[in-house]
């Protein structure tokens, strides 16, 4: 039964997902409910050696957080945001959530997965490990970042790999950006203050 549902599952998260708008865009409104948490509430688990990440280490820093995958069509999208992260991670932080939830698309472990970022687009920028970004196992920042009774205003989950959610420096969620926005686009780099 429990094969059935995650068949079920991964089916209809592959079908919304191809339907889905991969330009969207949205912003945290003005007069905005209060949220109940920030990005600095969560600890996750680093992608190699699995050492736990308090991410409020990252307080006073814009942070976009990416949900990723290795065998997507927007794989490519990984060597736009290593340029982004050399040119602007002084002042913007990037963070990699691989994702197997659309198509199947991330398979690998751990160390496959590291093993690819590195060697094909020369990742640096702090990835984590393979998390669950829809559905019923969805890790804990994501139910955050698409909650909005906890992060005061959004409820737009990924559609697919590579959406973008961008929290500002008090560790609040302002914006997300869908699969097709890239780290170069003049909304995305308003929101960042680019």
């Amino acid at each position: 039964m429990d094969l059935l549902k995650s068949v079920f599952i991964m089916i209809t998260s592959l079908i919304a997902g191809i339907f889905a708008d991969k330009s969207e865009i949205a912003q945290k409104p003005d007069g905005h409910t209060i949220a109940k948490q920030t990005l600095y509430d969560f600890k996750v688990k680093s992608l190699v050696g699995e050492k736990t990440v308090d991410l409020s280490k990252y307080k006073g820093k814009k942070v976009v957080i990416l949900n990723v995958a290795s065998k997507c069509g927007y794989t490519k999208q990984y060597a736009d945001w290593e340029k982004f992260n050399k040119e602007h991670g002084d002042k913007v932080v990037v963070l990699g959530f691989p994702a197997n939830n659309f198509g199947g698309q991330e398979p690998g472990t751990s160390e496959e997965i590291a093993t690819f970022c590195s060697k094909t687009y020369g990742v640096s920028f702090p990835m984590f490990e393979k998390v669950s970004v829809v559905g019923d196992d969805q890790a804990p920042i994501y139910k955050w970042l698409t909650t909005k009774e906890l992060n005061g205003w959004n409820d737009k989950a990924p559609t697919w790999n590579f959406c973008k959610y961008v929290v500002n420096e008090k560790g609040e969620l302002t914006n997300f950006f869908a699969s097709k926005i890239l780290p170069t686009d003049p909304e995305f780099l308003t929101a960042v203050g680019i």
